[in-house]
């Protein structure tokens, strides 16, 4: 059963990505309510007193040219935070556990030449001294 799992943690396939998926939906959400909460206050600060919060007007006499900083620096507040979970809690560890097997599969197979390399020059070596082994 474990092995089973460890075999779908570590494919690339459809099924994972949209895992992945999901679990960046979940993150988004959590991460979206600690920016609205924590940051989006802190940022309000720098806006002063401006009824539209943190930007500025390219043309003071229209208000429709108002540029709001505070969503754009939100979205890509966002956007770090939800990658470097994703990234520390999902990739880091997937990609240290596929090194760690690659690494076991190619060990295996090096002992497997190296077993094979040894028995052709004991096959060479008996061919050249007739059938008789000398050590």
């Amino acid at each position: 059963m474990l092995k089973g799992f460890k075999d779908f943690l570590l494919r690339g396939n459809v099924i994972d990505l949209a895992v992945a998926v999901v679990l960046g939906t979940a993150f988004t959400a959590v991460i979206t309510a600690i920016v609205e909460g924590l940051v989006n206050p802190i940022l309000d600060l720098f806006g002063g007193a401006n009824e539209h919060g943190w930007g500025f007007y390219l043309d003071s006499s229209k208000p429709s040219t108002f540029v709001a900083l505070g969503p754009i620096v939100t979205a890509a507040i966002n956007f770090i935070l939800i990658a470097a979970i994703l990234y520390f809690i999902l990739v880091l560890p997937a990609s240290r556990l596929m090194k760690k097997r690659k690494s076991a599969e190619e060990l295996e197979a090096s002992e497997v030449e190296l077993l094979t390399e040894i028995r052709d020059l004991l096959r060479e070596g008996s061919k050249s001294s007739g059938g008789r082994h000398e050590f």
